[in-house]
């Protein structure tokens, strides 16, 4: 092989990714070679190498150039679907937030209803108890003489209405059933002769007047004390008082 050829062919094997110009430069070289079946072979080696190099370059790039361009749309997918599933993340989560407040608005308005409607219902209840607690008063509460209100109040101490029969004589004598009567010597003040009168107020505020409070403290008194009207008249014959 000539000395040219074989250089030409060197310059052609080391050169990187074989550019075109050079191919055009071994194509030239090859034409001015001798004719002949040795020589013609080597340069036409040299050629398709040149051309297949060039080739080869061509399609790795342009699949570099592909598989770049892939990664790419695959990169570009991954970041709108990774910025789609926030995005949605973020409406379900804001959709949630929206509904519990939502919950909490109606249930504080349905605790507030109840707690409105338990309290009607109490204040009706109390004002239904405080009706009948009157009713029961005024019904329990004796009208009439001081006579009559005693003898009604009998039953209240669990006493029969034959107990009356003692204590009629008994404050008869003592105060004459007056409401206003006053012992001028001792201080003793109304129908039962308490001493002091103040005493009454414990069975309520009229006691100086109200003949229904004067007997009730009269009655409690002779109870705890005699046990009985009778019992508390038969102190009083035998002392001339009780």
């Amino acid at each position: 092989m000539p000395s040219f050829l074989s250089t030409k062919r060197s310059r052609v094997i080391a050169a990187a990714a074989g550019t075109l110009t050079l191919a055009t430069a071994i194509s030239a070289a090859a034409v001015a070679i001798p004719s002949g079946a040795s020589a013609a072979a080597p340069a036409s080696d040299a050629f398709l190498t040149t051309v297949g190099s060039h080739q080869g370059a061509a399609q790795t790039a342009q699949h570099s150039d592909t598989v770049s361009e892939a990664q790419q749309l695959a990169s570009y997918d991954q970041v709108r679907f990774a910025l789609g599933a926030k995005e949605y993340a973020y409406q379900v989560a804001a959709a949630k937030a929206a509904a519990a407040k939502v919950a909490a608005a109606k249930a504080a308005a349905a605790a507030a209803a109840r707690a409105a409607a338990i309290q009607a219902q109490q204040q009706q209840a109390a004002q239904q108890q405080a009706q009948t607690a009157a009713a029961q008063q005024s019904a329990a509460t004796p009208s009439g003489s001081p006579q009559q209100i005693a003898e009604q109040m009998l039953g209240q101490f669990g006493w029969s209405a034959s107990q009356f029969s003692c204590l009629q004589p008994l404050w008869e004598q003592e105060s004459g059933w007056s409401v206003t009567a006053e012992n001028p010597g001792s201080g003793a003040y109304g129908i039962p002769q308490a001493l002091p009168g103040s005493q009454m107020a414990s069975a309520g505020p009229d006691w100086q007047t109200n003949a229904a409070t004067q007997i009730k403290w009269g009655l409690t008194y002779i109870q705890s004390r005699y046990g009985s009207p009778c019992g508390a008249w038969a102190h009083e014959e035998a002392d001339g008082w009780y």
